[in-house]
């Protein structure tokens, strides 16, 4: 099946434009590709965790992993039917940057007729130095009969 990036491109800036949480946040899509999908949240003071320090709250990244995987899914099942966090483990491997953008990219490396399944990483520049890390599973609604795996 070819993948069409422009269509894909345009369901990843739907979903945070049209989604009220990943807007009130203010996501940007950043990119899509078969199978991954990468969004980032531009700094803000009103995001900050600790007025001390300036680094963005916990929930934010939370938030833009949780995301991010959702538009991985999206690119790897190429349909429209509604998926829905499952599970979602995060490990926080560092405090975010001060004052810096977080970028979150999300990798579905397995798909079945009703789970979809994400790796994904936020981080500043160096996807290598991670903020956290996220396993996830989503449920693909209406995607295949109850019986199915």
């Amino acid at each position: 099946m070819t993948v069409d990036l422009e269509a894909l491109a345009a369901l990843g800036a739907r979903m945070v434009e049209m989604t009220p949480h990943a807007a009130a946040l203010g996501m940007k899509f950043v990119s899509v590709e078969a199978d991954v999908g990468t969004l980032k949240i531009p700094y803000r003071d009103d995001l900050v965790g600790d007025p001390q320090t300036g680094v963005l709250a916990g929930g934010v990244i939370t938030a833009l992993l949780d995301h991010a995987c959702g538009l991985a899914v999206k690119a790897a099942a190429l349909d429209a039917d509604p998926t829905a966090t499952l599970d979602l483990r995060i490990d926080y491997m560092r405090p975010a940057r001060p004052r810096r953008d977080v970028i979150a990219r999300a990798h579905c490396y397995k798909l079945t007729h009703t789970i979809a399944f994400v790796r994904a990483a936020a981080f500043e520049d160096d996807p290598d130095d991670p903020i956290a890390t996220a396993q996830a599973a989503f449920v693909r609604a209406g995607a295949a009969p109850k019986d199915s795996v």
